[in-house]
């Protein structure tokens, strides 16, 4: 297996390294394109009307100054990537629902699809009160891409994988359950502040339509969707 790892919270990203460590344990091969600084909530944007400026990090890391798809396509297109498998993240916060359209993590993903390529956007859900434990993190996606990967699924389509986040003595690798995004709206709320109105709405309380990735996340399962490009 050669896969290559993007994310778009950065190349020095703690979930980035996790899925490194992922990899490790499984002995597959990777190569990681990804940004040089974060890169977060910027969807699908892509850069054509500039130059981008890509830094070694050491053997077949590169920093890009660039969007997640950038890394992707440069990855692709540029520095002779040839990859089996494309994994995205793992992003400090879920990506479910409206977030789909707005992630950098899953775009770099679905970029990857659209060449073709097979791919998964994998993110952790964040709860504030919870420290991360991302070495759990590595040992879960380990497993996860791993089952995963072994499934068929249709060209042009990629799997958007979210975890729950749970108590640090859960140590068991949760359910996984095949659903649907949201289709909910996210909660949108902002406050006047003097320099202007600062969002403020709660993820955590956003509409748990059934049978969906919020839904099964918030409940403690892993989220598990197909996405059409």
């Amino acid at each position: 297996m050669n896969v290559l790892l993007t994310n778009d919270d950065g190349i020095s990203a703690p979930g980035l390294q996790a899925l490194e460590n992922a990899m490790q344990q499984l002995g597959w091969n990777y190569t990681i394109v990804a940004p040089a600084t974060e890169q977060s909530q910027c969807g699908h944007r892509v850069t054509t009307h500039q130059p981008l400026q890509v830094e070694s990090r050491g053997e077949n890391r590169h920093a890009v100054h660039g969007t997640p798809a950038d890394c992707v396509r440069l990855a692709l297109f540029a520095l002779d990537v040839k990859p089996d498998l494309v994994l995205s993240g793992v992003n400090a916060g879920g990506n479910m629902g409206q977030d789909i359209v707005i992630s950098g993590t899953v775009a770099a993903a679905r970029e990857a699809a659209y060449h073709g390529i097979r791919s998964m956007a994998l993110s952790h859900y964040m709860i504030r009160e919870l420290k991360v434990d991302w070495q759990r993190t590595a040992a879960w996606m380990a497993e996860i891409v791993r089952e995963t990967h072994a499934q068929e699924h249709p060209q042009k389509t990629f799997w958007n994988i979210n975890l729950p986040h749970l108590a640090e003595d859960q140590r068991e690798l949760p359910p996984r359950t095949l659903c649907h995004p949201a289709r909910s709206p996210l909660n949108v709320s902002y406050r006047k502040e003097a320099q202007g109105y600062a969002y403020s709405a709660s993820y955590a309380s956003r509409p748990r339509d059934p049978g969906s990735d919020v839904e099964a996340c918030f409940s403690g399962r892993v989220s598990v969707s197909l996405l059409h490009v």
